[in-house]
């Protein structure tokens, strides 16, 4: 009706073809199609004829039965974009997400997702990646018939994970080592997002407040790496971890069973080196601002901080117990002995130990508690002490040196 006003308009000439087309948002050439089909056909002439034919790029029927025997066999339990990505990746399948979506809907073997309010942001997102990094921990059935915990350590800016593995329990060593990855690839941070587990904070009343002053290993060393440890006090403040790790939970034991790994030495290789990419690269957006609030050291001061550490007295015999084991100290020029003396023990994750006076390293230790040579020999290398006289040198030696002219030695004669 609209376009027969307007043809009506156009043949009185109060509108030309082009302005005409312009108001019915199509080309010159498409009116002038429209008022010799309405001529010729009338009102049906208007109409789609594209209506009633087979689309050109409509999916085979034995592709579309191909993809819903695969479902059926060995994806049943996928989520249809992951199920559309294993095709895409493992059986050249051409099809889109959409079709693919609509025909397991049709066939019954997907449930329509039911419609969800809309996501409110009660947090921004830091603007930049290396302001604030979330670390926390799963416990899941990761690999078939064991559960494991899988601790992962993420960037709050762009959700891009820069460290998992697999741990049998999470702890202050598996914290250790999630920070230790980052800061070896990244550099140091600004602040660390946890919950308030017992590794992370010391909690004087259960569920409340954690304590500022009474710090665990993790939070020791987070305060002299100068970074802010932040707890969270619910689930839903940590909404951007908690909803990888639901992510994490549908894809990763999928994914763990389809590359035939059964062991945690190859799952945490395999995540290292295949899905953390992957999974960055499907899921990690940009940040808002370009730039980097990342820090390298490049003192490596790091290394001695991100370990167990404690006080200890040495005993009369030159030894410091530690967990079971008696270190021995070897001599030093430091002084003549350290009995008595308080002396920090670092504890690295490979189990190696160090002994500490203030800033001087006194020795290190494989696990089992022996000295290493090397160390001991390097600790005891201090610069000797020269004492000096007001005349320049000692009386003794002056004595000695100080000549008359008699004494002089007589002027050799080389042309002789």
């Amino acid at each position: 009706m609209r376009f027969e006003s307007l043809l009506d308009r156009q043949e009185a000439g109060e509108l030309s073809q082009v302005e005409a087309a312009e108001l019915l948002g199509m080309s010159e050439r498409s009116f002038r199609r429209w008022r010799d089909r309405l001529r010729d056909e009338g009102p049906v002439g208007l109409a789609d004829r594209r209506l009633g034919k087979r689309s050109p790029r409509r999916a085979s029927v034995a592709e579309i039965s191909r993809m819903l025997e695969l479902y059926r066999g060995s994806y049943a339990d996928f989520t249809v974009k992951h199920f559309h990505e294993q095709l895409v990746k493992r059986h050249n399948y051409k099809l889109g997400y959409t079709v693919t979506k609509v025909h397991l809907h049709r066939a019954g073997l997907v449930r329509p997702a039911t419609k969800r309010s809309a996501h409110r942001k009660k947090r921004p997102r830091r603007p930049l990646i290396g302001m604030m990094l979330h670390q926390d921990a799963s416990l899941h059935a990761w690999l078939k018939g064991r559960q494991n915990d899988l601790v992962v350590t993420l960037d709050d800016a762009t959700s891009a994970i820069y460290s998992a593995f697999l741990v049998d329990e999470e702890g202050t060593a598996s914290s250790f080592r999630g920070l230790r990855e980052v800061i070896e690839r990244h550099g140091l941070f600004c602040a660390l997002y946890t919950d308030r587990g017992g590794h992370y904070f010391h909690t004087p009343e259960a569920g409340g407040k954690v304590s500022k002053t009474l710090l665990t290993q993790v939070g020791r060393a987070l305060a002299q790496l100068g970074i802010e440890h932040i707890a969270a006090y619910s689930p839903e403040a940590r909404g951007r971890s908690e909803r990888a790790f639901l992510t994490l939970q549908d894809r990763l034991p999928k994914e763990l069973a389809l590359a035939g790994i059964t062991t945690v030495e190859a799952a945490n290789r395999w995540l290292a080196e295949t899905y953390i990419p992957q999974h960055n690269a499907a899921f990690a957006v940009e940040p808002e601002q370009v730039g980097s609030a990342f820090v390298h050291d490049r003192t490596g001061a790091w290394r001695d901080i991100l370990c167990v550490q404690g006080e200890r007295t040495v005993g009369n015999d030159n030894t410091v117990k530690w967990n079971r084991l008696r270190l021995q100290l070897p001599p030093s020029r430091l002084r003549p002995h350290f009995v008595r003396a308080t002396v920090r023990v670092h504890e690295y994750p490979d189990g190696a130990l160090a002994v500490f006076l203030g800033p001087h390293r006194l020795a290190d230790y494989d696990p089992a508690g022996r000295i290493i040579q090397s160390s001991a020999k390097r600790c005891d290398t201090l610069p000797r002490r020269r004492i000096f006289f007001s005349g320049g040198m000692p009386p003794e030696k002056k004595s000695r040196t100080k000549r008359t002219d008699h004494e002089l030695p007589k002027p050799v004669n080389l042309t002789s």
